[in-house]
């Protein structure tokens, strides 16, 4: 596939196949979002993969929709702000760097025929506390990944004339 294949195909999944997803996919998909850019190459990222059962127990508390936990791993995208770039402003980059390590592995995801979700309306504390995060990190996004059961068609996404203006 190429990549503009890969972002068409590219869906939310909201139920997934109990199949374990094999390390080698998960290890590229890893690279993926160790290799994606950030601001002044500053890294300020983090990623826990979890797979343990009874801490995906625990995040129900954070995020209590059942099919997000039929996937056999669970991703959360970290930031570090105190080690990001800042712009002359002040605008703090941690944030962006990591939704934008976060794309690269949900883009290698699909490439790897797994699917994911982005997730951000979750209990900020209780994930940091389940996870044992360190003061000074925080939990940006999370997704499931694992094997879709079902692929919807492709949602509604505005015209080009919306979104962009060339000038």
């Amino acid at each position: 596939m190429n990549i503009y294949d890969i972002i068409k195909q590219r869906r939310s999944i909201r139920s997934y196949k109990p199949n374990p997803v094999e390390e080698e996919k998960l290890n590229r998909i890893l690279e993926a979002a160790r290799l994606a850019p950030s601001a002044a190459n500053r890294q300020p990222i983090y990623f826990v993969v979890i797979k343990d059962e009874k801490t995906k127990k625990q995040l129900k508390k954070a995020y209590g929709e059942e099919w997000f936990y039929t996937a056999p791993v669970i991703i959360c995208a970290c930031s570090i702000p105190e080690k990001a770039w800042k712009r002359g402003d002040g605008k703090n980059y941690a944030d962006i760097d990591a939704t934008i390590a976060m794309d690269h592995l949900i883009l290698a995801a699909t490439e790897e025929g797994l699917a994911t979700c982005w997730i951000a309306a979750f209990k900020v504390p209780i994930v940091k506390s389940i996870l044992n995060l360190p003061p000074g990190m925080e939990p940006v996004a999370l997704t499931p990944l694992g094997y879709p059961l079902d692929i919807p068609e492709i949602t509604y996404r505005k015209p080009l004339e919306e979104l962009f203006k060339i000038i």
